[in-house]
């Protein structure tokens, strides 16, 4: 009898430790081939000028890559890293490898499910399947208390059945061993340059440096709950407060469940934040499954667009280079701009500012984020903008996502603020009025 071969795609699923395709093709198969791919689609210049990819994610996603093939070679495997299109590379790969399935963990944004439609067209002209999995969530899909199509618009409805009715599945098991097929040539994980892109600046203000990597993962989320953080608290103390989990989260480097079972390892209740975090995740993902593509539309899944500027170009540029006059809206930009990061307090502000304030197109704002953040996932990202221009979840739900402090009603000589805004005391006495 023919050894039985498994292809393991990885995508957003960087990590063995709770990697239910892995885990199951370890037992389905007599030989694991592990995949990444580099696509160029996500290097590539957007038709409205910015980076689909910008540098800070770039580079978490090579180090999260380079570390899971590190931990893979510590068992006896290896990673085979291509770059190409999946719906050319996946089948070519498949048939030199004498594969007879291929797995994947399969996203719920249209671009990336085209992706995978892609991939499974090609595959069935060579007589392969395609497994699709769903392990981005803290919740399975098929646990759900409703079917996908009547999830409640409403988050607080949505959190209400969901923790009434479903539990949170255990963790999966570690594959004890992994069986590789001969790889000749595993292939050279690309540098930013070779990507187009640039090395972004260490910014000496930057306190809380993020490493790609299931290894990295795993120490800060020890660190978190073992309270390690307190002193990066102390210097940015109100602005970069949170667990500062969302970029492995974003890459699959931990998983959610990994996450929630800390949490109540630790009591349960050690973050009432962390997890309400993990549910709003859950939410946005399962509401793209409910309305596709309707989050990238202005009018998102309501009736109508907000009400936009007529200059809102204008207001745009000065919103992205941190020029609209307002201390903590300009702090909270200027430090995306050089970190790739601010955290959700901050994100919610500038994103309500730009929208209610200076009536831009929430699209815009959503795009912008796309290229900068370094935990960008688009079903939170587009879902959250959506929120808060009022075309997504019902607004009632407020009382769960936005501040209510007015971004203006900041202290200008607020820690956060002296140390993002590029303005000395006087500049900043001025524009506080």
């Amino acid at each position: 009898m023919s050894e039985r071969t498994i292809l393991v795609w990885f995508r957003n699923d960087l990590r063995i430790d709770d990697n239910e395709i892995l885990l199951e093709a370890t037992r389905k198969a007599d030989k694991v081939l592990p995949v990444y791919l580099f696509d160029p689609f996500y290097f590539k210049i957007t038709p409205s000028g910015t980076q689909k990819t910008g540098s800070f994610r770039a580079k978490f996603l090579i180090e999260s890559v380079h570390n899971l093939r590190e931990n893979l070679r510590a068992m006896g495997s290896d990673l085979l890293v291509r770059v190409g299109s999946p719906a050319e590379v996946i089948p070519a790969l498949a048939t030199e490898f004498g594969v007879n399935e291929v797995y994947h963990h399969r996203e719920v944004a249209f671009e990336e499910t085209a992706v995978s439609e892609q991939v499974e067209a090609a595959l069935w002209k060579i007589k392969l399947n395609l497994k699709h999995f769903i392990g981005h969530t803290l919740y399975h899909k098929e646990d759900l208390p409703f079917p996908i199509k009547d999830i409640p618009d409403s988050f607080a409805t949505f959190r209400k059945k969901i923790e009434r009715d479903s539990n949170v599945r255990v963790i999966a098991a570690s594959p004890e061993v992994i069986n590789t097929p001969t790889i000749a040539e595993p292939g050279e994980i690309p540098t930013l340059q070779d990507l187009g892109l640039e090395e972004p600046a260490d910014d000496p203000r930057d306190h809380f440096h993020f490493a790609g990597g299931e290894t990295v993962a795993h120490q800060r989320l020890q660190q978190f709950f073992a309270g390690y953080d307190l002193a990066l608290h102390s210097k940015v103390k109100n602005a970069n407060s949170g667990s500062h989990l969302s970029p492995w989260l974003t890459f699959g480097c931990m998983s959610p469940r990994q996450v929630y079972w800390q949490s109540v390892k630790h009591g349960q209740k050690t973050d009432a934040r962390l997890i309400l975090e993990l549910l709003w995740r859950d939410y946005f993902r399962f509401m793209f499954k409910k309305y596709g593509n309707q989050f990238f539309k202005a009018d998102g899944f309501k009736d109508e667009a907000p009400k936009v500027s007529a200059d809102q170009y204008a207001l745009l540029e000065q919103w992205k280079s941190g020029n609209t006059g307002i201390p903590f809206i300009d702090a909270s930009m200027h430090q995306l701009a050089a970190t790739g990061y601010i955290n959700n307090y901050c994100r919610q502000m500038v994103a309500t500012y730009l929208v209610k304030e200076m009536q831009v197109d929430w699209t815009k704002g959503a795009a912008y984020f796309e290229e900068k953040l370094i935990d960008y996932s688009p079903a939170s990202n587009w879902g959250n903008w959506a929120f808060i221009a009022g075309v997504g979840s019902d607004p009632r739900d407020n009382k769960y996502f936005i501040p209510a402090k007015p971004a203006a009603a900041h202290d200008p000589k607020d820690d956060f603020i002296q140390t993002w805004l590029p303005a000395n005391g006087a500049e900043l006495d001025a524009m506080a009025g």
